[in-house]
């Protein structure tokens, strides 16, 4: 993943997002992403509800979650390895924002990973 072309495109990327979206795709793919990428991916997107994050943070994630939403994007998620680029991009923002995260977002992340990881690997 090239960092510079993903922070020169985040209005694109973030364009992508919508929560309902977002859950289609995790759907979707949790099996084949992992749990650790799932993860991060709710973090995210808990991060996106906190009225106390930055607004710059609150773009870069936006972007990120876009960018893991897209269908077309650098590596395609069919392609073994996949999601690699969705992971370097959604890995590259979670640490850029990190130090602003309330312990609730983590929190909140965790606590949907259990219930809805639950229900996709008994589908």
């Amino acid at each position: 993943m090239d960092i510079k072309l993903f922070k020169n495109n985040l209005g694109k990327y973030a364009a992508y997002y919508h929560p309902a979206t977002l859950f289609a795709k995790i759907k979707k793919v949790a099996k084949k992403a992992g749990i650790k990428l799932v993860y991060v991916v709710l973090v995210l997107y808990y991060a996106t509800l906190d009225k106390n994050l930055p607004l710059k943070d609150r773009l870069m994630i936006l972007a990120a979650l876009g960018y893991f939403i897209v269908p077309f994007d650098l590596l395609p998620d069919a392609l073994p390895g996949g999601f690699a680029d969705d992971t370097a991009a959604l890995v590259f923002v979670l640490k850029q924002v990190w130090k602003n995260l309330s312990p609730e977002t983590s929190r909140k992340a965790r606590e949907r990973l259990k219930s809805s990881f639950l229900k996709i690997s008994r589908s």
